[in-house]
Order: C-alpha cells, then structure tokens, then sequence
C-alpha cells in the first residue's frame, strides 16, 4: 500500500492552468445583464463628454481643471472615511505613485488639447480623432517590443485611412477646423501614453488609489496652466456651473466608474469595443442639442475610423493583456 502511494507520489502532477489576470470572471446570466445595463450607462455618461464641453460657456483648459478637480472633490470622502481606502493611498508604494503621477501628467496634456479642438472643428470629427487612442497604443507597444496581430495592423492602417478622409473634409472647410483636428489626434496620443501608465500601475495599486493620484496630479498641472494663462476660473453663471458639475458627474465619474466596474465581468474586449460607441453617441447628442450636423463626406470617414478601431480592439482581444487598462475620454 505504501509502495503504491509511493509510486503515485512520485508521478509528475500537471500544473494547474494559468489565468490571466484580466481574464473577465465567470458570472450569472443575471450579473452579466445587470453589466451590460452599466456599461449603456457607462457609454451614455462619457458620449455626454464633448457635447456638453461645446455648450459650456467657459474655457476649455478651465473646464479640464474643474472636470478633475470636482472628481477628486468628490472621492476624497471615500479616501477619507474608508479606513481601506485609506491604506491603500498610504500604502500604493513609490513606483506605482510617480507612476500615477506620470499617467496624470498625459491625462492633463490630453484634455489641454482635446477640449480647444472642440471650439474649432465639430464635435463628430473631434471625438473620432480622439478615440484613435487604440491605434497610438498599439503603436507604443510595438516600439517596446510586443508584436501586435496583423489584424491589429490592419485596423490600424484603416483607422489611418479614416483620419486622412476626415481631416481632409475639415480642410475643405476651413484652417481652423484642420487645426482642430489636429489637436483632438495629439490628445488621443497622449491618451495612449496614459493608459498603458494606468494599466501599469493598475498592477498594483487599486483603481480608487490610482484614480486619486492620477487626477490629482491632472487638476494641479491644468490649474498652473490656467494661472499662467490667465484663463478665468470663475465668475461664470448659475448654467455654467450647473454643465461643468453635471460633466464631472456623468463623464468623469459616472462614465469611468461605471467602466472600471464592469471590466471585471465583460473582460477589457467587450468593454473597450463598447467605447467605440462615443463617437456616433456624441455626435448624436451634438445634433439634437447643438444643432451641429457633419457634413456628408465626415459619414463615411467617422465609419471607416470605427471599422479600424474594432479591428484594433479585435485582434488585441487574441492576446489578452495582462492588465486591464483604464478607459474613456
């Protein structure tokens, strides 16, 4: 009996099959519906974004402060009161925070140039360019040595194709326009350098802890900006108060929430293909209430970045990163 187990002991055993860590989590029909509720909620709350930044009577840098700074008004009780949350700021460690900070620093760069395009060029194109943050983040990685699908190239060049159609419609119109395109690009590039920061620190640190930081680090940056500019922070009207509060609680805080939420359950796939809804959701919302209709020619091109982007999500979703990096505009 004892050779036996002797025998069976010393048999090599399989090792157990490796998750990875961003793997969604096996849920209840019912925990996967209550998801995808959320992240309707989640798209609708961050295709707000653009549409009401268009409408705000206020400086565009000055609404990219206030955007943060109400967000991290608004944390700071959970920070405060919650003994865990507490720990976890205290305890992030020194990587993860400079991290953190970085990822603030090119979340700042990123709305310093994005909310100025939405004065310049419409609200379509400006969403659409910025959204090509997939396409700059596929990009990066290849530079540090990853080797992205074909299928990731390919939506990458289609995306690209998508961009020369739609800046070229906005060059037709006008310089400013062009101008403005050019700006909500460099805003989706820094965009792609604050998510893989994010999604680095996200190792580690919790996503209240890092959020915290990172728009810490956003607010104080923008407000500098600000103050050297001479950009007015104040003195506006009841309304404008009323869209920059109604901002940071739908895009900043009811949009990423919502989607740090159930990236958990629909794994970063679902969730990052859902994001591409911004695009036709903002410019929608932009025609109801602003009364701002792209021009025919912007259709064809917002669909061809799109189609691009879903490849770029596709292809990545063959290889599933080993984190799961934060999303939104």
């Amino acid at each position: 009996m004892s050779a036996a187990r002797t025998r069976r002991d010393a048999l090599p055993t399989s090792p157990a099959p490796r998750v990875p860590r961003s793997a969604p989590v096996p849920a209840s029909a019912a925990a996967v519906r209550t998801d995808l509720l959320l992240l309707a909620l989640a798209v609708a709350g961050v295709s707000l974004s653009a549409p009401l930044i268009a409408a705000t009577a206020a400086p565009a840098l000055a609404i990219a402060f206030w955007r943060n700074a109400m967000a991290v008004g608004a944390l700071t009780p959970f920070v405060l009161l919650r003994r865990g949350s507490r720990a976890e700021l205290s305890g992030i460690g020194r990587r993860p925070a400079l991290l953190a900070v970085a990822a603030g620093a090119l979340l700042a760069l990123h709305f310093g140039m994005w909310l100025p395009s939405l004065h310049m060029t419409s609200v379509a194109s400006s969403t659409a360019l910025v959204t090509t943050t997939p396409v700059w983040t596929t990009l990066l990685l290849r530079l540090s040595g990853h080797r992205p699908p074909a299928l990731v190239w390919a939506g990458t060049a289609l995306a690209f194709l998508g961009v020369l159609i739609l800046t070229g419609v906005d060059l037709s119109m006008s310089p400013r326009a062009l101008a403005g395109d050019a700006l909500a690009l460099a805003g989706g590039m820094a965009g792609a350098g604050y998510v893989l920061l994010g999604a680095e620190v996200r190792r580690t640190a919790s996503t209240l802890a890092y959020s915290y930081v990172c728009y810490g680090t956003t607010a104080v940056l923008l407000l500098a900006v600000c103050l050297a500019s001479g950009a007015s922070l104040g003195g506006y009207d009841p309304r404008t108060w009323l869209k920059l509060a109604l901002l940071t609680l739908t895009a900043q805080l009811l949009g990423h929430s919502l989607m740090n939420r159930v990236v958990k359950g629909l794994g970063p796939s679902v969730t990052s293909t859902a994001i591409l809804l911004e695009t036709p959701g903002a410019a929608l919302i932009a025609a109801l209430w602003l009364g701002q209709l792209p021009a025919a020619a912007a259709y064809p091109a917002l669909a061809v970045i799109m189609t691009g982007l879903a490849l770029v999500v596709r292809g990545d979703r063959r290889k599933e990163p080993a984190v799961v990096p934060e999303t939104g505009v």
